[in-house]
C-alpha cells in the first residue's frame, strides 16, 4: 500500500479538502454511510485506515467500549490525535496489509476509502472475518469500480473544456492503476464489483447492504457536485459474520 499521505505537499492539499476541515459533515457519502452503521454501544471497534479519526470519534461518542484506529501514515495519525482524541480511542501506526489480531478481537470493523489502495482485497476480507466475533459487523466505503477502472479518474472533456463523459475502460482487468488525486500521482488498485461483493460471500460474510451514495441535497450547490450524479464515485457495503436469523 503506497503511503502518499506522508508526503508533505500531498498532505497539505488533502488538509484543504472539505472532509478534512469539516469532518463527517463535509463528506458527501456520510448520510448514506451513517444509516448503515451498527449500534456501537459496548462494542470493540477497529477502524482500518482511520485517517483523521472522524469515524473513531463517532464510534466513541456513540457508546463504543474501545476503538482502535490504524493507519499507515504518521501525519494522518498525528492529525487524528489532535482533532479526535477520545479516552477509549487508540491510534496506532499499522498498514492494513500488516495488521494481525487474535480471533474475535472486535465486534465492529470499519474502513473508509482505504480498500482501493489494497492489492490483496480477499486477504483483507479473510483477516477481518477472523478478527470479528460472531455476529460482528464489517462496514466499508471504497471508490466505485466504475471510478477506478480506467485509471486517471478524470472526465473526458470536449474542445471547449466542457465535460463530455466519464471513461470506463479495462474494467475486467483488475490490478494496479496510476490515478491522479489532488493533482498528484497516486497508486490505487482496481477491483470489480464481483470481487468486492462475491469476495465477502466467499470469505464467509453475510451481505447486508450495498449502496452507491449520491451527493446530499445540501451539497448540490457546491462547484462540480451536480456532475457527481453522472457516474458513481463510491461504494458502501455492510456485512456481518454469521447467517441470517
Amino acid at each position: 500500500m503506497e503511503n502518499k499521505y506522508d508526503d508533505p505537499a500531498f498532505f497539505e492539499k488533502y488538509g484543504g479538502m472539505p472532509r478534512s476541515q469539516k469532518g463527517l459533515s463535509g463528506a458527501g457519502e456520510w448520510e448514506t454511510l451513517r444509516a448503515l452503521l451498527p449500534d456501537f454501544t459496548g462494542k470493540r471497534v477497529l477502524d482500518l485506515g482511520c485517517g483523521y479519526g472522524w469515524h473513531c470519534a463517532w464510534a466513541a461518542d456513540h457508546g463504543a467500549a474501545s476503538v482502535l484506529g490504524t493507519d499507515a501514515s504518521r501525519r494522518m495519525l498525528e492529525a487524528a490525535r489532535e482533532k479526535n482524541p477520545r479516552g477509549c480511542v487508540e491510534y496506532r501506526l499499522l498498514p492494513i496489509e500488516q495488521a494481525d489480531f487474535p480471533p474475535e478481537s472486535f465486534d465492529v470493523v470499519l474502513s473508509s476509502l482505504a480498500l482501493h489502495y489494497i492489492e490483496d482485497l480477499f486477504g483483507v476480507y479473510r483477516k477481518v472475518f477472523r478478527w470479528l466475533a460472531a455476529g460482528g459487523a464489517f462496514v466499508f466505503t471504497a471508490e466505485h469500480p466504475v471510478f477506478t477502472a480506467q485509471g486517471p479518474q478524470d472526465w473526458y472533456y470536449g474542445p471547449d473544456g466542457s465535460i463530455q463523459h466519464f471513461p470506463v475502460d479495462s474494467y475486467f482487468c483488475e490490478g494496479k492503476r496510476q490515478a491522479v488525486f489532488l493533482g498528484e500521482p497516486v497508486t490505487k488498485y482496481h477491483h470489480t464489483l464481483t470481487t468486492y461483493l462475491d469476495g465477502l460471500l466467499e470469505a464467509g460474510f453475510t451481505l447486508d447492504h450495498v449502496r452507491e451514495p449520491q451527493p446530499p441535497r445540501s451539497m448540490m450547490d457546491l462547484p462540480g457536485m451536480k456532475d457527481e450524479l453522472r457516474r458513481p464515485m463510491m461504494l458502501i457495503v455492510s456485512a456481518h459474520k454469521g447467517g441470517r436469523a
